[in-house]
C-alpha cells in the first residue's frame, strides 16, 4: 500500500461532485474547512431539534419549536412591502398564526391552501397574547409527514449555507462512506459497544434524541476514538522510531548519588524517588531516552535532574542542563553547586556572556571531559561546543525550546538521552496529546518543609492599605514582587502601568527600595535589576510578567498581583509560585477590580482554594478549551473534528495504551488489524505517521 487506498478515494474528491452541491455552496462549504465529503462526514451534528408531533400548541412551554396538523384558515396579506403576512390556522384545540415576511402571495396560496390540512414546524412564541409560527421550517401534507425528521439534526452553519442544504451534502456524501476493516482491539470495541465505523457515522448523523448527541454516545465515541487512535498511532511511531535509535547504556554505581542524597536537610519525596528510578531505568536501556519530567512549582525537579546527570558523570560521562535565560541557568547553577560540592563533581556555566580567553578555556576543559557537567543558554547550541562524552541533555521549561534546538543539543552527543523538564502541569488530556511520544514523569508531591502560600483577593479600591502592610513588611527585611499586567499606560483598558506603578511605589517607600522589571528593557539592564532583587539589594520588584518562569528570591514572601482578573489561571499560579520558597510565611494577594464577571471570579476563587497545579490546569481547561489553553499556533495542538479533549481524556488514555500495544505487536502494522491501521491513519490524514511507516 504505497499511496490512499481506491476505498477512500470516493471521501477525497472535490466536494463539488456531491449531489446538490454546486459552485456556490462549494464556497460557502469551504468556509467551513469542507472541500471533500470526508470532512463533510467528519462534521457532525452540534444540536438537533425535536420535532415530535403534538396534538395542539395550546399549553406548550413557549417560545419553543412545534410540530402540529393545522387546517389552513383566512389569508391576510400585508399592505406594506416589508410587513407581515399573516395565515390564520387552526389546531386540534386552538387558532394561531403563520408569518412570512417579505412573501410572494401566490406562493403562499399554493404552499398553505384553505380549507386543507398541513403539518407545519417550526418555532412559536407569544406576541400580544397570540401564538404566532414565523417562517416555519417544514410545511408538508399529511401523507408526507414522514419527510420530518422526529428528531432533526442541527450542523455547524455560515451565512448563505441553509441547514437544509447542508443536510442534503451530508446525506450525499454518507452515501459514499465504504465498509472498511476494523482497526479496533475486538475486546475493547466488544467492551465498550461501539458499532462498526460506517454504521457508526451514520448513527451519529441519524440522532434520535439530545442524548445521541452526547460525547458518550456510542456512535460518538467510537468516531472520537478513531481520530484519537490515529493521532496516538502518529505520536506511538515516532516514539518507536526514537526508541529504535541506538542509545547509549549509562549505568552508574550510585555512590555518588548516595553521597549526595545523605547529606540533604530532607528525604525526597515518593514521587521524586520514582521519576529517578524511571529516569535511571531509561538511561540503562540501550534505545535513546526520550522523557518528560512535568512537576508543579516547588516540586523538586532539581534534585530528581541532578540525580540523573550524577548517573551520567559515575558511568564516565558528562551531562548538560539547559534552561531558556541567563537569569534561570545562574540560578540552576547557584542550586546545584552545593550538590555538586558535597558530589566532588566539576560543574561550570556557559552563557552568551563568556568571551574570549575565558569561553575558550571552558570550551577546552569540557572537550577534554573536565567539566562533568555544564549548565548553559542557547550558547550551548554553537558549533564550537564540543564534549568529551555527552551522555545525558536536560532542557528547562520545553515550551522556550522548539524542536529544532532540541535536535541540534541531540547532535551534541551521539546517542545522548534526552530529558525535558517543565514547571507548567498539563492536564493528563493535553500531555497525552503534546507529549505522547514521550514518556512521561510526573511530580505530584510537594517536598517537606515547602510553606504553604496564603492567597487573598483584595478590591483595588484598598490599594492604599496594601501599599503599607507592604511598607512594614519591607522594614521587617522581607521582600515583594508587584506584578503589573501592562509596561505602559493604555488607552483602551484601565491597566496602572508598570511604570507608573514603580514611581508611585519609590515615591512612598524609598529610592533604593524598588526596582523595575519589564519585557522591554535591555536585557543588561533587567538582569542588573533582577540581580539586584536576589542579592536584597532592592526589596520590591515592579515587574510583568517577564518574572513567570524566573528567578528563585527564597526572601521573598510578598506576592501582588494587580488587576488579577485579567490574568489566565495558569499565569497567576506560576507568578504565585514565585514565592514561597523559603521558610518564612508567603502571601499572594490578587488585586482585583470589582465586579467581577463570572469567569475571572471562578479563576480567582480557584487559586484562593488550592495549591495544586494539576487541579488548577484541569479548571483552566474546562474554561478555556485545549487550543486556548496552549495556544495552539505554536503548540502544534492537532484540531480535532470528533474529540473533545476537555471530556474525552480518558479515551485518549485508552487511544495511546491500545497504539503503543499495537506497534509492540506489529511494530510494521502488517498483521490484518495493523492494515486496518493503515487505512485509519489514511483516512485521518496522519501524513507523518505514513511517512514513518514507508507507505506513502
Amino acid at each position: 500500500m504505497r499511496g490512499r487506498p481506491p476505498e477512500l478515494f470516493p471521501l477525497f474528491a472535490s466536494v463539488e461532485t456531491l449531489e446538490g452541491v454546486g459552485p456556490k455552496s462549494t464556497q460557502l462549504l469551504e468556509q467551513l474547512a469542507i472541500t471533500r465529503p470526508r470532512d463533510l462526514v467528519f462534521t457532525l451534528p452540534q444540536s438537533g431539534i425535536d420535532r415530535v408531533r403534538r396534538e395542539t400548541v395550546q399549553g406548550a412551554d413557549l417560545p419553543q419549536v412545534l410540530t402540529v396538523a393545522v387546517t389552513i384558515g383566512a389569508h391576510r396579506p400585508s399592505h406594506t412591502k416589508s410587513g407581515a403576512y399573516r395565515i390564520t390556522v387552526e389546531d386540534a384545540q386552538v387558532a394561531f398564526q403563520i408569518l412570512h415576511f417579505h412573501a410572494r402571495g401566490d406562493y403562499l396560496q399554493k404552499l398553505y391552501p384553505t380549507g386543507q390540512k398541513r403539518i407545519v414546524t417550526g418555532r412559536v412564541e407569544l406576541f400580544d397574547g397570540i401564538a404566532q409560527m414565523v417562517h416555519p421550517d417544514h410545511v408538508v401534507r399529511l401523507e408526507e409527514a414522514h419527510e420530518i425528521p422526529l428528531f432533526e439534526p442541527v450542523y455547524p452553519l455560515t451565512h448563505g449555507l441553509g441547514l437544509k442544504t447542508m443536510t442534503k451534502a451530508v446525506q450525499s456524501a454518507l452515501q459514499r462512506v465504504p465498509q472498511l476493516p476494523e482497526w479496533i482491539d475486538p475486546a475493547q470495541k466488544s467492551k465498550a459497544a461501539w458499532p462498526d465505523w460506517d454504521a457508526a457515522l451514520r448513527q451519529a448523523h441519524s440522532p434520535n434524541s439530545h442524548n445521541d448527541l452526547m460525547v458518550t454516545a456510542p456512535a460518538r465515541e467510537r468516531l472520537a476514538y478513531d481520530e484519537l487512535m490515529a493521532h496516538q498511532l502518529t505520536l506511538a511511531l515516532a516514539r518507536a522510531k526514537v526508541r529504535r535509535t541506538k542509545g547509549r547504556e549509562t549505568r552508574g554505581n550510585g555512590k555518588i548519588q548516595a553521597r549526595v542524597l545523605a547529606a540533604l536537610p530532607y528525604r525526597p519525596t515518593a514521587a521524586q524517588t520514582r521519576a529517578i528510578g524511571e529516569i535511571l531505568a531509561d538511561m540503562a536501556a540501550p534505545q535513546r531516552m526520550n522523557r518528560l519530567l512535568q512537576g508543579d512549582v516547588g516540586a523538586g525537579k532539581t534534585l530528581v535532574a541532578f540525580m540523573a546527570l550524577l548517573n551520567a558523570v559515575e558511568a564516565g560521562g558528562q551531562g548538560v542542563m539547559m534552561a531558556p535565560t541567563e537569569i534561570l541557568a545562574r540560578q540552576h547553577l547557584e542550586g546545584l553547586q552545593p550538590l555538586a560540592a558535597l558530589a566532588d563533581v566539576r560543574l561550570e556555566l556557559l552563557t552568551g556572556r563568556d568571551k574570549g580567553a575565558e569561553r575558550r578555556r571552558k570550551l577546552a576543559q569540557l572537550e577534554a571531559g573536565e567539566i562533568h557537567i555544564l549548565v548553559g543558554t542557547h550558547a550551548v547550541f554553537q558549533a564550537d561546543v564540543a564534549f568529551a562524552d555527552l551522555r545525558l541533555a536536560i532542557i528547562d521549561e520545553q515550551h522556550r525550546f522548539g524542536v529544532r534546538q532540541r535536535l541540534e543539543l541531540g547532535k551534541k552527543g551521539a546517542s545522548a538521552d534526552v530529558l525535558v523538564m517543565t514547571a507548567t502541569p498539563i492536564p493528563r488530556s493535553l500531555a497525552l496529546v503534546q507529549y505522547g511520544d514521550m514518556d512521561v514523569s510526573v511530580l505530584d508531591e510537594k517536598p517537606p518543609g515547602r510553606q504553604p502560600i496564603r492567597t487573598v483577593l483584595v478590591s483595588t479600591e484598598r490599594i492604599a492599605e496594601v501599599v503599607t502592610r507592604l511598607e512594614y513588611a519591607v522594614a521587617e527585611g522581607r521582600q515583594a514582587y508587584w506584578v503589573c499586567p501592562l509596561v505602559e499606560e493604555s488607552e483602551v483598558m484601565d491597566l496602572t502601568a508598570a511604570e507608573d506603578r514603580f514611581q508611585r511605589l519609590r515615591a512612598q517607600l524609598g529610592e533604593n527600595v524598588v526596582g523595575l522589571v519589564h519585557g522591554q528593557m535591555p536585557p543588561a539592564e533587567k538582569d542588573a535589576a533582577m540581580a539586584d532583587f536576589v542579592a536584597g539589594r532592592t526589596k520590591v520588584l515592579v515587574a510583568t510578567t517577564v518574572i513567570e518562569v524566573g528567578v528563585n528570591v527564597p526572601n521573598a514572601t510578598i506576592m501582588v498581583i494587580e488587576r488579577a482578573e485579567i490574568f489566565g489561571l495558569a499565569q497567576l499560579h506560576q507568578l504565585r509560585g514565585r514565592v514561597g520558597r523559603g521558610t518564612g510565611a508567603s502571601t499572594c494577594l490578587l488585586l482585583y477590580q470589582a465586579p467581577l464577571n463570572d469567569g475571572a471570579e471562578r479563576r480567582l476563587t480557584t487559586l484562593r482554594d488550592t495549591e495544586d497545579g494539576f487541579r488548577i490546569s484541569e479548571v483552566d481547561l474546562e474554561m478555556r478549551g485545549a487550543g486556548d489553553l496552549i495556544g495552539t499556533a505554536q503548540s502544534g495542538l492537532p484540531r480535532f473534528r470528533l474529540a473533545d479533549l476537555e471530556r474525552q481524556a480518558a479515551l485518549m488514555a485508552i487511544a495511546q495504551s491500545d497504539a503503543r500495544k499495537l506497534l509492540a505487536d506489529d511494530p510494521d502494522l502488517q498483521s490484518p488489524r495493523g492494515r486496518a491501521a493503515r487505512i485509519l491513519l489514511w483516512l485521518m490524514e496522519q501524513d507523518q505517521a505514513i511517512r514513518l511507516i514507508h507507505v506513502g
